[in-house]
């Protein structure tokens, strides 16, 4: 007899914590960097948001400002050990990092060692040409049949062959190096065998389960929305100088701005107002102080309520 029986569903509630801390992205992390903050969704709690609040606050010490509901993960292969389906509810949001969490196995990581093709502020990183391309144009070989498709998006998720480079990509980026099996995630077998032929790569740091894959959608997420909405006051101290506030939003964008434009722009929009303060204590000239305005804080009080985005293309 077949047994037509749906397997039982479990929800886990999964979060995305980014901060800036000296002009560096930076992730709240367990299992000592391995794992986002997550766990599941318990008959006690109120709502998915309040029980995402109760794990990460219980598991890192740390407190939980504003979030957004990210995405749900629910691809029909996502079992756990026990053979129950798991479905991910994930959340994103803007925080600032204050020390190091008295817990053991929580720490703050740099995003960019889990995804070091995606900082460009200097350039483009060696790890491209030197790595990425060859293994990805290798696996484009591999299959005459889609040679040319799979060209096609190397070029275009990588800015190849006068393909312009998208920060807003991270995801495509993450999942079709998923797919060449270029990743230990993709497929931990196929990275031994690649490993004992010498062939072994190393592309950022790996995190259990598709944790790096739900980090490649919040980052994604964040560096969208940081180009129309003022959501990057929430990694900011309450004053700060204008090149502080260029340097987080580099920092998430993974790339340069040029600095004029930049003030400019800031300006247009009526992101901020001076404080009439200095700042002191730097190596550099005093620099004024600036906060944002009250009419902006309220708008991101209210846009809270938003809907989350719809589902990034692939």
């Amino acid at each position: 007899m077949i047994d037509t029986q749906e397997p039982v569903v479990s929800a886990e509630l999964v979060a995305v914590l980014v901060a800036v801390s000296d002009g560096e992205p930076r992730v709240l992390t367990t299992d000592a960097g391995q794992a986002l903050p997550a766990g599941p969704f318990q008959h006690t709690h109120r709502s998915l948001q309040t029980g995402l609040r109760d794990w990460v606050e219980t598991q890192t010490h740390h407190p939980v400002g504003y979030v957004e509901q990210l995405y749900t993960f629910a691809d029909r292969d996502r079992f756990d050990a026990q053979g129950m389906r798991i479905v991910s509810v994930s959340y994103v949001g803007l925080t600032r990092e204050v020390g190091q969490p008295d817990v053991a196995q929580v720490i703050w990581q740099d995003c960019y060692r889990y995804f070091p093709w995606e900082d460009r502020r200097d350039g483009a990183p060696n790890i491209i040409q030197e790595t990425i391309v060859p293994a990805l144009l290798n696996w484009c070989e591999q299959d005459e049949s889609l040679r040319a498709l799979r060209r096609q998006r190397v070029n275009y998720s990588f800015g190849l062959e006068g393909a312009i480079w998208n920060e807003d990509f991270v995801l495509q980026r993450y999942e079709l190096l998923y797919e060449a099996e270029l990743l230990p995630e993709s497929c931990r077998r196929r990275q031994r065998e690649q490993q004992e032929q010498g062939k072994h790569y190393e592309l950022g740091l790996a995190m259990r389960h598709d944790h790096r894959r739900i980090l490649a959608t919040g980052l994604a997420r964040l560096r969208a929305k940081i180009k129309y909405r003022p959501v990057v006051f929430e990694l900011m101290p309450p004053e700060f100088t204008l090149l502080q506030l260029q340097q987080a939003v580099e920092a998430l964008a993974g790339r340069g701005l040029h600095k004029q434009n930049f003030r400019r722009l800031i300006e247009q929009q009526a992101l901020v107002e001076e404080t009439g303060a200095m700042s002191v204590g730097g190596s550099g000239r005093p620099a004024k102080l600036f906060r944002f305005r009250g009419d902006v804080l309220f708008e991101r009080a209210i846009s809270g309520s938003k809907l989350p985005l719809a589902k990034q293309a692939r």
